[in-house]
This record gives C-alpha cells, structure tokens and sequence, in this order.
C-alpha cells in the first residue's frame, strides 16, 4: 500500500503550491479573456456564399480579429453603404452601382478590393412572349422591352453582349421600365433617364404593373431582368426564354470572349483601413482563402458537401472550360470584364465617364493575385 505523507509541513506546501499554481491560472484565464477582449471587431455583410462559407463558421479570417459576418441581400447592403448607415467594415457591393457612385457622385466612403464574390452569366435573363416572333438576339431589333430597372447590372451585361456579339444596340429597343417587379423588390417611381441621349427610347410602363403582366398582357415584347418573372416561374405556357438551352449559349459565349461576368465586388469601410493600412490585403487573403476550401468541397468524393449527385463531375467539367482557378480573384485575371463593365456602363448612359481601373481599387491589392493567399 502507498503510503501518504500527511505531516504539517508537506501540507503546507502542496497547499502554498497549489495555491500558488490556481493564482497563475486565473491571472493567465484573465489575461486570456482580456486579450480575446482587444481582439479587433469585424462586421461583414453579404449573402452566405459557398465561397464565403468558411469565413461565416470560423475556418478562416484575419489573426486578431473576431469577424461577425451578417448574411444580407445586396439591396439590405446597398442602402447601408450608399446611406448614412455604413454599419459594417466589409461589405459586398454591386460593382456597377459602386462605379456609378464613384464616378458620378464622387463616393469614396468605401473603397474596393478585387474580390468578386458574384458572378453570373446572364442569357438566362432574356423572356420573350410566345408570340412575339422573337426568336433570336437579332429580332429585338425594334420590339418593346420590358424591366423593373434599366440600370441593373444585369442588363448592362445583357446589352453589352447583344450589341458585341449580335450586333444589337441598346437604342434600337424601345425600353419600358415598369413600376413594380414580380419578385416584391422596391422600384423606383421616378424614372431615370442617366445620362441617356434625349430621345433615348426609355418610358415608364403602367402604374401597378409588374414585368411579369407587363409581358403576358401584351405590353412588350420581351422583358430583360436580373430577376425571374413570376410567370415564367409559374410556368406560364406564354413565357419563355429567349436562349432554350442557356448552359450551351452561355458556355458559347465563354468560348467565344473569355469573359466571365462580374456582378459584386467587396468593399471596406475607407475609415477603417486608414486606422489599419494592411486591411485590404488581409481581407483579400482571407475571402481567397474562403475560396479554395470551397473548391476543395466541390472536389472531393469522400462525402458528398454539396447537394448534387455528380458536383464532382460538373466541377471538372468547368475547369476543363475555365481553366482551375475559374473564379478568379485580382485585377489582372479579371481585366476583361473590369475593361468591358466599364466601358457597357459609359456606352449605356450609367457613367458620365470612363475611368482607369486601377482608381477603383485600393493601391495595396492591385497586384495581388490568388495564389498568393
């Protein structure tokens, strides 16, 4: 048996020992709970992408800071960083409302990095009534338009692509811009005509109706949207889309240009990288980060992450047409579509101007490329 040695002086000093090592452990618990108390606060805003994924649940972010990521549309978001609001650090952005902000008005409360967390190819946009006579690109030529917003980046993407790829311009459409959307978004009542021609072919369409009625009660021809109509959703054997088979039309156009649409960027609060210089870079890093482990979820066969019976295949398709890293983040990878949306955003009466790229974005990254992350 062992034996325990229980005189007073060896009680005395486990007990002083003990005593001793519990003090150090709670000045070093407090000293811990301060330090988590310095950690700098992050508030991110945007929708929960999968490529965002692994900054929401903590796989990834920047040392030293706790990041509180917030999932919001980007109308939610818009009105907070074009407002008076501009409660969060981070926040996704429409690129070409930021453009036309930056260009038009001189914002500068936020400031880009070239992270492009949405992108979409848009042939997928186009309905045309069944009984239009519409039945390629060229015969919009003349034929009324329909959609909740002439500015939305989408039809910017939609225009661009019809006048470069099928030869038709934005002024040979007669547009109606309609006072409601099917989809319950807000519609502004008055309309803007940017910095349109004059006589540019642009009205308002009936009060109360939406793009979806505008179209099935024969008061255009087609309508051109970010969203999808409400009929078409329904389906309405009276709608339909312009492209049958978008995966094949899209994946043309990919072939054809390269391109491969942006729609949002990421954007910090301009105040706070003053206060911390090598934010823009640590944010780049950390949503570059976020992508590759969804790229690694699309990859593995281990255990399905996603949701499709054959994600893997489709993955390996896409890089077989995009290449690897087929959404790239960085100025240079996406120069293309950064040149294009500008010039579509001047061409179309959105900017007042052309700018150069590179005075979009914050100095730091502009080099910055996804491998470096």
């Amino acid at each position: 048996m062992k034996k325990y040695d229980t005189s007073r002086r060896t009680f005395l000093k486990t007990s002083v020992a003990g005593a001793t090592i519990g003090a150090l452990g709670m000045l070093g618990g407090r000293a811990g709970q301060a330090a988590e108390a310095e950690k700098r606060q992050m508030n991110i805003a945007g929708y929960a992408y999968d490529r965002v994924r692994a900054i929401m649940d903590g796989q990834t972010g920047i040392e030293g800071t706790t990041i509180n990521y917030d999932t919001q549309n980007i109308y939610a978001v818009s009105r907070q960083a074009f407002g008076s609001e501009q409660k969060y650090e981070v926040t996704e952005l429409g690129l070409i409302p930021y453009m036309r902000k930056f260009i038009n008005e001189g914002f500068r409360d936020y400031t880009l990095i070239p992270v492009f967390v949405s992108r979409t190819f848009r042939h997928r946009n186009i309905f045309v009534h069944v009984d239009s006579g519409i039945n390629k690109p060229e015969d919009l030529r003349g034929k009324k338009v329909g959609t909740p917003g002439y500015a939305f980046s989408a039809n910017t993407w939609i225009r661009g692509f019809l006048q470069d790829e099928h030869g038709i311009k934005a002024d040979d459409m007669q547009w109606i811009e309609t006072t409601e959307s099917s989809d319950g978004g807000i519609v502004k009542q008055k309309l803007n005509r940017y910095f349109l021609p004059a006589n540019f072919p642009l009205r308002k369409g009936p009060p109360g109706v939406d793009e979806s009625e505008l179209l099935l009660t024969g008061g255009c021809d087609a309508l051109i949207t970010a969203i999808t109509p409400r009929s078409f959703l329904e389906g309405n054997p009276n709608i339909r889309r312009l492209f049958p088979d978008v995966k094949t039309a899209e994946q043309s156009y990919f072939k054809n240009t390269g391109v491969f649409p942006i729609m949002h960027a990421v954007a910090i609060r301009t105040d706070t990288i003053a206060k911390n210089p090598s934010l823009p870079k640590d944010v780049f890093k950390m949503y570059s980060r976020a992508k590759k482990i969804a790229y690694d979820n699309l990859e593995t066969t281990t255990a399905l992450k996603v949701s499709l019976p054959w994600v893997a295949q489709e993955f390996e398709e896409t890089q077989k047409l995009m290449g690897k890293n087929f959404w790239p983040y960085g100025i240079e990878a996406n120069r293309k579509e950064l040149k294009l949306v500008m010039r579509y955003a001047h061409e179309q009466g959105l900017t007042k101007r052309q700018t150069a790229i590179e005075e979009l974005f914050h100095p730091s990254v502009l080099k910055l490329l996804d491998d470096e992350a």
